[in-house]
């Protein structure tokens, strides 16, 4: 659900937002900062940054539009994720480990690439496995199907 429209930036009145349920009323969010009523502005809750797949300047320009983001936020830092495709786990590390300016990256399609990753590893390539295997166990890559349950906190 959006508290602000889309239009004109405004947010939503307490009616508005109580118009399927009753979840804000004058007992409870008193101060809440999303409330029109309090003087509320929008928040920035994540900054998402999608890309194909990676090369250095991409994942740098990843970088720069989350931190210019948060230098013009209002409130508390967002979270700060990248949802990707890219199939090199090297690409994928120098992203996921980078400067810790991203909370986390994200794969389209995590469990077929660690699958695609094991069976070329298989033939002397261990490196990557284990490079796969630090991204995913440091909780620094993770499935694009955890995005929505890491999002909601």
């Amino acid at each position: 659900m959006a508290f602000w429209k889309e239009k004109d930036g405004c947010l939503y009145d307490d009616e508005e937002l109580n118009r399927d349920n009753i979840f804000i009323n004058d007992d409870v969010c008193k101060m809440a900062a999303l409330r029109k009523k309090n003087g509320g502005k929008p928040i920035l809750h994540a900054s998402v940054s999608a890309k194909w797949t990676m090369r250095s300047d991409r994942a740098q320009n990843s970088r720069t539009e989350a931190l210019n983001l948060i230098r013009n936020r209002k409130g508390h830092l967002p979270h700060i994720v990248v949802v990707t495709g890219e199939p090199l786990p090297s690409r994928l590390a120098s992203l996921a480990l980078g400067t810790g300016d991203l909370d986390c990256v994200y794969h389209f399609a995590l469990y077929e690439l660690m699958e695609a990753v094991q069976e070329y590893g298989s033939h002397g390539r261990e490196d990557i496995v284990e490079t796969l295997e630090n991204l995913v166990e440091g909780k620094r890559l993770k499935d694009i199907s955890d995005l929505p349950l890491d999002l909601s906190v």
